[in-house]
This record gives structure tokens, C-alpha cells and sequence, in this order.
């Protein structure tokens, strides 16, 4: 199969590109960071890069929570613009097949149950005021009694709670709508917190992980917003690479947009975090500074049972074990 992957020199794009080679797949590169000119914003370059085409890998995309609505243009250009010619020279060339980088963030907050009587719940945008004075559990939007965090599943309601998740969840709508006009098939894998070699580092877009590996390697400890007790899924970005692979692979259903959350299954704080890259690295603990951001959710994990089940994919690298890699081996500079 010959795929066309955008952002092929990014974090997760050059494990994509890496992931198909190894499976004896012809992996086209397009990345604006190679080559001024591969922008996906620009029509006549993307039909170039389409030629010969069986389907596209969709990683490019400007990521991360940035500095509140400031660049909001600039997300909404790369993401949902380059998005949008990039479908329209598809729909053009006749490529049917699409995997797009989808991301958690359309959730916003995460599957909370209330032990008492009103059963699941989605509570609202945590408020600045209880933020202040550390108060970071989101509370039962009826009762107002503690919630119990769960894993997301892909049914959940999309509640995007800052710009960067807007343009991913449009991203959705327009392959959606691509594949509807075409007849194509379009997956999204919704993308937990990847990690892993060749993570960005040191810009306002880079992971919580690069972070802390970046104070790591300075001999400073690292630094926990909140209490550190917040929830994530860490999946690694071999993983990651390996179900984009599976999902080109699979296909998808004709004239619809299939999403898959794309997560390890076992959720951790990010305390643990930070202390498993602190030893690994032998490095200072963590200091919990009860800072926050605000757009940033409470507790966000996965329910992939769904990817597994469809195209027979897996995780195969362990928390411990991705971390004490990632702490060795560390970031790069964007």
C-alpha cells in the first residue's frame, strides 16, 4: 500500500512512517519541517503529493492547549484549513481511504459517575474560584457530592473545552463529511497522551512528559500542577504508530467516519508520572505546586476496547518500562 503521511517529521508521524516501512508498506513523507513547501494548506502541492496514492495518514496538525484564544487563527488555519484541502484534493484524486490523528480533547472531561443516585454525569468547566483555592475534583452537577472517574468511551458526548480541541473535533466533522460526499472510509483514532523518543520538547505545545524529562536532564525536579492526583492514559507512541498501521490495514465503512479511542487501558496519575521519570532518570522528586491551567480537564482516560476488538490491536510497551525508555532517551528540540 502506497500512503501519503502528513506531519511524516513530527512526533508521531515519523513513528507512522517508521510503523508502515516495517510492514512492507511504501510510506510517501509531507511534512512543512522537510520541506517549506509541503505545506497541507496548499492545494496544488497536496494534489502533487497525491499522485499514486492508496490513502493518507493525516498527522499534521498544530498541537497542544497554546496560549488561550491568542492563536486561534493559527490553529484553525493548520488544523481544520489544511484539514479541509487536503479532503478536497482526495475527494479530487479519487483516494478513498483515511486515518486521521484524532484526539482525546473532544471528551473535555472524562466519564464521572455519581455513587449517589444520579448515576453518570458530565460536570461542567471546573470554576476559577474553586481552582484558587485547590478545590480541583469536579462535583456532581446535580448533588454536588465527589464524583467516581471512569474510562471514556467513544458514545461520550463531544464537550471541546479550549481551541485546540475545537479544530480536532472539525477535523472529525469535515472527514465525516468527505466520506459521506465520496464514499470514503475515514478512522480517528482518538490519541490519549502519547509519549515516547522524539518527543517535542521545551514549546508551549510539548507533552507534560517532555516537561518533566527536560527539568530531568536540567537536575531540576519536576513540577506537578494541581495535586498530581489528575488521571491520564500514557500510551506509548510505538503503540500509537502500530495502530495507525493496523487501521490503514483494516479499512473502515464506506461513507461514514469510524473513531477509536487509542489508549493503554490503564490509567495513571500524573504524580506517578513524574515520580516513575524521576527515578528512572535518578533524578529529584516531583514537587506538587497546585498551579493550574485553565481549559485543562480533570481526569481523561481510555476505554479502547473498541479498537482492539475491530482491528486486533494492542498495546505491547508497559508503563514502567515506556518510561524508564523515555527517561534515557528523552526529547528533542521542535
Amino acid at each position: 500500500m502506497r500512503v501519503l503521511v502528513t506531519g511524516s517529521a513530527g512526533f508521531i508521524g515519523s513513528h507512522v512512517v517508521d510503523a508502515l516501512r516495517e510492514r512492507g508498506h511504501e510510506a510517501l513523507v509531507y511534512d512543512v519541517r522537510d520541506d517549506p513547501g509541503a505545506d497541507v494548506r496548499d492545494p496544488a502541492a497536496v494534489r502533487r503529493a497525491l499522485s499514486g496514492v492508496d490513502a493518507v495518514s493525516h498527522q499534521a496538525a498544530m498541537v497542544g492547549l497554546g496560549n488561550g484564544v491568542a492563536d486561534a487563527a493559527e490553529y484553525v488555519s493548520r488544523n481544520d484549513l489544511g484539514t479541509a484541502v487536503l479532503l478536497a484534493a482526495m475527494a479530487e484524486a479519487g483516494v478513498r481511504h483515511l486515518v486521521l490523528a484524532g484526539s482525546m480533547v473532544v471528551y473535555g472531561e472524562g466519564r464521572y459517575t455519581c455513587p449517589g443516585r444520579h448515576g453518570v454525569v458530565r460536570p461542567g468547566p471546573r470554576a476559577v474560584a474553586d481552582l484558587d483555592a485547590g478545590r480541583f475534583e469536579p462535583l456532581c452537577p446535580v448533588c454536588g457530592d465527589a464524583l467516581a472517574p471512569g474510562p471514556v468511551g467513544e458514545d461520550a458526548p463531544a464537550d471541546p473545552r479550549n481551541v485546540y480541541a475545537a479544530t480536532k473535533l472539525a477535523q472529525e466533522h469535515l472527514a465525516a463529511a468527505w466520506a459521506r460526499s465520496t464514499g470514503g472510509s475515514a478512522l480517528s483514532l482518538r490519541y490519549h497522551n502519547v509519549y515516547g523518543p522524539r518527543m517535542p520538547r521545551d514549546t508551549p505545545y510539548a507533552g507534560v512528559a517532555s516537561f518533566f524529562r527536560s527539568a530531568l536532564a536540567r537536575g531540576e525536579a519536576p513540577r506537578v500542577f494541581e495535586d498530581g492526583r489528575q488521571r491520564r492514559d500514557f500510551v506509548h507512541v510505538r503503540d500509537v504508530a502500530a495502530a495507525n498501521a493496523a487501521a490503514l490495514e483494516a479499512g473502515a465503512e464506506p461513507g461514514a467516519l469510524t473513531a477509536y479511542n487509542t489508549g493503554s487501558g490503564e490509567p495513571h496519575t500524573v504524580g506517578e508520572m513524574a515520580r516513575a521519570l524521576a527515578t528512572a532518570c535518578g533524578g529529584p522528586g516531583p514537587v506538587v505546586t497546585g498551579e493550574y491551567r485553565l481549559g485543562d480537564v480533570r481526569h481523561i482516560t481510555a476505554d479502547s476496547s473498541r479498537l482492539r476488538a475491530a482491528l486486533g490491536w494492542k498495546p505491547q510497551v508497559g508503563f514502567e518500562e515506556g518510561m524508564a525508555e523515555f527517561a534515557q532517551t528523552g526529547t528533542r528540540g521542535a
